[in-house]
């Protein structure tokens, strides 16, 4: 195995964003309500809340997109387990070369597959909704603006523009022509929970096989990774969960 094969399972995750099971099943159950007969999740990883959608909406059918092999072949592999594998499908590739409007779109954590800026991605997914539909669009931005310590604690070059606060991430979806049906954002117990369960897999190996010849490799990254989360974004970091709809 390599070191990113050690780190990167995150079997422990349920959703690969800082979020309850209690949270994202209403999420679901707002989003399905709608009574949408297309779900698309644009970089969807393995797709658990498109899969929750799916089965509240059993009318529904689901289209999910990722690079990501192994993540997709989790989301096959749940979606069969929930009796669901004739309703979604999984593609692997990228976003922009694999897109269809669908009535509820997905795209949580990773603005970043359809645009260079948020701005720019919520302007490729607004056509990708269609009338009357919903948007479910996941973004980081800061809680408070970080000191200048904080942010020298944080990933390298990271600054006080790489992000915007809440307000103007509304704003900017405002302005690419959706309504906010529900603004939402972590707590910090789901980010402690996100950020403990995504190494749970490689801190486990790592007790279980301290002499392995990547033993230290792996070490060095989660203690790097544990003290920009520690000692540079905790509470200053954000996660917004927004639920956009645009006109029918």
């Amino acid at each position: 195995m390599t070191v990113e094969e050690i780190v990167g399972p995150a079997t422990h995750m349920v959703f690969h964003s800082p979020m309850t099971e209690e949270r994202a099943n209403r999420i679901a159950a707002d989003l399905a309500a709608t009574g949408p007969a297309t779900v698309a999740d644009y970089a969807c990883g393995w797709g658990e809340l498109m899969l929750r959608i799916l089965a509240l909406a059993p009318s529904a059918r689901g289209f999910g997109v990722d690079l990501s092999a192994r993540d997709l072949a989790r989301g096959r592999k749940n979606a069969e387990a929930r009796g669901l594998g004739d309703r979604v499908e999984f593609v692997e590739g990228p976003v922009k070369e694999h897109t269809q409007p669908a009535d509820v779109v997905i795209n949580c954590g990773a603005w970043q597959a359809l645009g260079k800026t948020v701005t720019q991605s919520l302007d490729a997914l607004r056509p990708l909704v269609n009338p009357g539909g919903r948007l479910f669009f996941g973004v980081e931005h800061w809680e408070t603006v970080p000191p200048p310590e904080r942010l020298a604690a944080m990933w390298p070059g990271a600054t006080a523009e790489r992000y915007e606060l809440l307000p103007d991430l509304v704003d900017r979806a405002v302005a690419a022509g959706f309504r906010p049906l529900r603004i939402e954002s972590s707590t910090r117990s789901e980010w402690d929970d996100y950020e403990s369960l995504e190494t749970m897999d490689a801190e486990q190996w790592l007790l279980a096989d301290p002499d392995h010849p990547d033993a230290d490799a792996v070490r060095d990254r989660l203690d790097t990774k544990r003290g920009i989360w520690l000692r540079g974004h905790r509470d200053y970091f954000g996660f917004s969960m927004l639920t956009l709809g645009v006109p029918g």
